[in-house]
C-alpha cells in the first residue's frame, strides 16, 4: 500500500468516486449526488476553500484506490479558536489497521509541517458536517449528515485520537404519535405577548437579503459554541444557491423583535436522501424526474440550524421557533430530525427533552496533540 497526493483532475475524480465503491454493498449509506461532492473541492463552487490550505491524499493498494483522507488548515478557524488546530476529513478506509495508520499519519505529518499543534476531525468542507457516527447507525443518514462503518471509531482510537466532543441527534415523528406538548403552546403564546417577537417564513423574492440576515444572526448566536467559527457572506450565498431548489419556504423561519429586526432563525431542510436512493449519485438520465416529482411530497425533514442572538437567549425564543416549525410542517404529518446538538449545550438539550423528542444518533469529533 502507498499514499499518493491528489495532484491532477484524474486523481481528484478517483478521490470523489472512492466512497461509491467503498459503500457499494452497504444497505444504509445513501449515495450523495456526485456533482455536489465534486463541488466541495472546487474553489469556484465552495467559498470555504478561500480561507483554507488543503491537501488530499489517496491510499492505493497495488495501484487501486482503497482509502482517502484530507488535511487542511482553515485560517478563520485558527483565528476564531485562538489555537493552531489543524483539521482532517473525507476519511474512508478499509477494515485494515495499517491502511488506517497510513492515512492518519499522512494527515498528521502534513498538519505538523504547517505549524499545527493539534489535529481535529473528521471535519468536512461542507458546513456542519462533522464527526463519525458512534451510536445509531440506522436509520439511514439524512441530507448533509455523515455516515460511516462502526469500525472507524476503533481506527481513530488505535491511532491515539481521543474524543473531543459528541454531537447529539433527536427526532420527532407524528406517525409514532408525536404532538407538541400543550405547555409549549401556552408558553409560546405568552412569549409573543411579553417580548413582542413574531416568527415569519423566509421571503423567497428577497432570498439573498434574507440569507445575509440569517448569517448575521447565526454568527452572533452560535459563535461562542464549541467548534463554530464565523460563516462568511460568500458561504451564506453559496448555501442559499445550493438549497434554493429544494427548500420549503415555510420551514425556513426568521424571528423578529418589536423593531422588526431579526433576533433568531430556524432552518429545516427536506430530506432529499429519501429520493436519492437508487440513483447512485447521478441525476441523469431519470434521477431529476424522481426529484422533481418527489420533492413536493417529502414529509421527512432535518432541522439543520437554529440560533437566537444573545440579547434574546433565555427568553424562550427557541421554543417559539420550534412551535412555528411544528405549525408549518406537522399538519400533514412529518418526521423531523434535529441534527445536531452539542452534548454540553444544556439549555438546548433540556428544551428538546421537554418537547418530548427522542434520542436517535450520536456523532463524535476526535482530537490529538501532534
Amino acid at each position: 500500500m502507498e499514499i499518493r497526493p491528489v495532484t491532477s483532475r484524474a486523481d481528484l475524480r478517483r478521490f470523489v468516486e472512492l466512497p461509491y465503491h467503498h459503500y457499494r454493498n452497504d444497505p444504509v449509506w445513501v449515495p450523495p449526488l456526485r456533482s455536489e461532492q465534486r463541488a466541495q473541492f472546487d474553489p469556484r463552487r465552495n467559498p470555504m476553500l478561500d480561507h483554507c490550505e488543503v491537501a488530499l491524499f489517496l491510499l492505493l493498494d497495488h495501484g487501486r484506490p482503497v482509502g482517502r483522507v484530507s488535511a487542511f488548515v482553515d485560517r478563520l478557524a485558527v483565528e476564531a479558536w485562538g489555537a493552531p488546530i489543524g483539521l482532517f476529513g473525507s476519511y474512508e478506509c478499509p477494515l485494515d489497521a495499517e491502511a488506517s495508520r497510513l492515512l492518519l499519519e499522512t494527515a498528521r505529518t502534513w498538519l505538523r509541517e504547517r505549524g499545527m499543534t493539534r489535529m481535529r476531525g473528521p471535519w468536512s468542507f461542507a458546513s456542519q458536517e462533522w464527526g463519525l457516527v458512534v451510536e445509531g447507525f440506522t436509520p439511514p443518514p439524512v441530507i448533509m449528515a455523515p455516515y460511516n462503518p462502526p469500525y472507524y471509531n476503533d481506527q481513530m482510537v488505535a491511532f491515539g485520537l481521543q474524543k473531543a466532543k459528541d454531537l447529539l441527534v433527536y427526532y420527532a415523528d407524528t406517525a409514532e404519535g408525536y404532538r407538541i406538548p400543550q405547555r409549549y403552546l401556552d408558553l409560546t403564546d405568552r412569549i409573543q405577548q411579553r417580548y413582542g417577537v413574531r416568527v415569519r417564513a423566509v421571503d423567497m423574492k428577497r432570498l439573498e437579503e434574507e440569507v445575509a440576515a440569517i448569517v448575521e444572526v447565526s454568527n452572533r448566536s452560535i459563535g461562542p459554541n464549541w467548534g463554530f467559527y464565523p460563516v462568511t457572506e460568500a458561504e451564506g450565498r453559496a448555501l442559499a444557491r445550493d438549497l434554493k431548489a429544494i427548500i420549503n419556504p415555510r420551514a425556513v423561519l426568521i424571528a423578529e423583535g418589536p423593531d422588526g429586526k431579526p433576533v433568531g432563525f430556524a432552518l429545516s431542510i427536506p430530506d432529499v436522501n429519501l429520493l436519492l436512493r437508487g440513483l447512485n449519485g447521478r441525476l441523469f438520465p431519470f434521477g431529476w424526474l424522481k426529484l422533481l416529482f418527489g420533492l413536493p411530497h417529502l414529509r421527512q425533514y432535518r432541522m439543520w440550524a437554529l440560533g437566537v442572538i444573545p440579547e434574546y437567549q433565555g427568553k424562550a425564543v427557541d421554543a417559539l421557533l420550534y412551535r412555528a416549525t411544528h405549525d408549518a410542517l406537522y399538519p400533514g404529518g412529518v418526521r423531523l430530525e434535529v441534527n445536531y446538538v452539542l452534548e454540553d449545550n444544556v439549555r438546548m438539550n433540556n428544551a428538546l427533552q421537554r418537547l418530548g423528542v427522542k434520542p436517535l444518533r450520536r456523532y463524535r469529533v476526535y482530537e490529538m496533540e501532534i
